[in-house]
C-alpha cells in the first residue's frame, strides 16, 4: 500500500513538474523576443526569462488570451493593475488605483491619480482605447480622453487627447488635496494632446488653454506688501535693471498671463534630454509666488500650486507692481535679496544708478545667483555668453543704445566682493 501511494505521488510530482516545465517553455517560446525586439525580464517563482514586450500586449490583447485576464490583477510599479474583459467590445478594461508616474521633468515626486481606467482593443497592430482619470471621492470630476497606439518592434508609440475639460475639474483630478481648492474658484478650460514613446519614456505634449482666471487667493494684500530683504529699489519698468532682468527671465512678461506655454513646453522637452542642462520654464509672476507663497520644492503640486498664484497675481496687482516685488524680493545669492541691497553689495550704488553693463551682470546671476556668484569670486566673470545674450535680448533701446551695452558688456571686469565672515 505505500509503495502505491508512493509511486502515486511521485506520479503526480512528476505530471506537475512536466506542466510546469511545459507552460514555462511554451511561455518562454511565444514571447521570446524577436532579433531587435524591445525586450524586458520577467521573473516567475525562482524563474527569470526574457519576452519581447510588444509580443506580450500582442499576446494579452487577442481575443483567445485577454478573457484569462477577466478579474486578475498585478503589481506594477505604476500600482496594482485590475483587469477586466468585454465581450460585447473585444475590449479589455484595465484599472489602476491609485496609479502613479515618475516623470522626471515634471519634479521629483511621481504624478498620481486616484483611479484610472483604460481600455484597449488591437486590431493587429493598431492599439486604440479610451481612458477616464477620476478622484476617488468625486464621480463627478473625471476627465475622459482617447488613445491611440502603434506596436513597432522596437517601441511602442502612444497618442492621446482630453477635449475642452474645466480647468477646475484637471487641478481636482491631479491634486485633489491642494489646500487653494477649497477657496479659489477656477475658470477656463483645457485641452490637451500628447505622445509618448515607450521605452524611451519620451513625451510631448500641447495644451490649449482659455479663458483662465483665479479668484479667492487674497494676493491683492500684495498690493501694499513690504519686503523683508530691505528698502524697495522702486525701479520703473523702464530702468535698465528692470529691462535686463526681463531679458533674462521672461521676454514675454508684458504679453503673457502669469504663464509662457512656450516656455513651459521648452523646458518640459529640454529636461528629459539626458544630459541637457535644466531649464526652468517660469515666468517672472511664477517666480514671485514661488518667492512669497509656494517655496520651491520640485513637485508638480508645487508648480500647479504656483500657477493658481501666478494667475490670480497678474488680475489683482498688475505688471508694474509684480515687476516691483519681484525686483524687491529675488534672491541674488550671499544671502542677499533685493535689487537694492545687491546693487549696493555689489557695485556700491543704488539700483536706480546702475550702469548698463552692471544692470546685465545683475540680471545674469539670477537663474543661479550662489554659483554665478561662487564663478565670480573664482574666475573674475560670470557666464559671458548669458550676459551677450541677456545684453542682445534688452528691448525698448536703439541701436546705437545696444551697439554701446554690447561693447560695454564685452569689455566690463567687475570685482566680486569677499564672502563675509561670520
Amino acid at each position: 500500500m505505500k509503495k502505491t501511494l508512493r509511486f502515486v505521488l511521485y506520479g503526480l510530482l512528476a505530471l506537475v513538474i512536466t506542466a510546469c516545465v511545459a507552460i514555462f517553455l511554451i511561455v518562454r517560446l511565444a514571447l521570446a523576443p524577436a532579433a531587435g525586439e524591445w525586450s524586458t525580464t520577467v521573473k516567475a517563482g525562482p524563474l527569470n526569462f526574457e519576452i519581447g514586450v510588444p509580443t506580450a500586449v500582442r499576446v494579452a490583447t487577442s481575443t483567445w488570451f485577454a478573457p484569462y485576464l477577466d478579474g486578475r490583477s498585478f503589481d506594477t510599479r505604476f500600482g496594482t493593475v485590475r483587469f477586466a474583459w468585454k465581450p460585447a467590445g473585444e475590449m479589455l478594461e484595465m484599472q489602476c488605483a491609485p496609479c502613479s508616474a515618475d516623470v522626471p521633468a515634471l519634479g521629483t515626486q511621481p504624478i498620481r491619480v486616484e483611479r484610472l481606467v483604460a481600455t484597449v482593443r488591437r486590431d493587429g497592430n493598431t492599439l486604440a482605447g479610451t481612458f477616464e482619470a477620476t478622484p476617488q471621492s468625486n464621480d463627478t470630476s473625471q476627465l475622459h480622453g482617447n488613445w491611440d497606439g502603434r506596436l513597432m518592434p522596437r517601441n511602442i508609440h502612444l497618442n492621446a487627447s482630453v477635449q475642452d475639460a474645466p480647468i477646475a475639474r484637471w487641478y481636482a483630478v491631479l491634486v485633489p488635496a491642494l489646500p487653494e481648492l477649497q477657496r479659489a474658484r477656477i475658470g477656463g478650460t483645457l485641452a490637451l494632446r500628447g505622445q509618448l514613446v515607450l521605452p524611451e519614456a519620451t513625451f510631448a505634449v500641447q495644451p490649449t488653454i482659455s479663458q483662465f482666471t483665479v479668484e479667492g487667493l487674497g494676493t491683492e494684500a500684495m498690493l501694499g506688501a513690504r519686503t523683508s530683504c530691505g528698502p524697495s529699489a522702486k525701479l520703473a519698468n523702464d530702468s535698465w535693471l528692470a529691462r535686463a532682468v526681463i531679458a533674462a527671465e521672461d521676454q514675454r512678461f508684458f504679453t503673457h498671463g502669469g504663464y509662457d506655454l512656450t516656455e513651459i513646453l521648452a523646458s518640459i522637452d529640454n529636461n528629459q534630454k539626458p544630459g541637457q542642462t535644466r531649464r526652468g520654464g517660469s515666468t517672472l509672476t511664477q517666480q514671485l509666488a514661488k518667492l512669497l507663497v509656494t517655496g520651491s520644492d520640485r513637485t508638480a503640486e508645487r508648480k500647479l500650486r504656483e500657477l493658481l498664484y501666478a494667475v490670480e497675481m497678474e488680475q489683482t496687482l498688475g505688471k508694474a507692481r509684480i515687476l516691483q516685488l519681484y525686483l524687491d524680493n529675488a534672491p541674488w545669492g550671499g544671502n542677499i535679496c533685493g535689487a537694492e541691497a545687491a546693487a549696493k553689495r555689489y557695485f556700491k550704488r543704488s539700483a536706480r544708478t546702475l550702469e548698463p553693463a552692471q544692470a546685465v551682470w545683475l540680471a545674469a546671476m539670477l537663474h543661479k545667483p550662489q554659483a554665478v556668484l561662487e564663478q565670480w569670486r573664482r574666475d573674475g566673470q560670470v557666464d559671458p555668453e548669458r550676459i551677450k545674450w541677456i545684453a542682445e535680448g534688452i528691448r525698448g533701446i536703439s541701436r546705437n543704445q545696444r551697439e554701446a551695452l554690447l561693447k560695454s558688456v564685452a569689455a566690463a571686469k567687475f570685482t566680486a566682493p569677499e564672502a563675509v565672515t561670520q
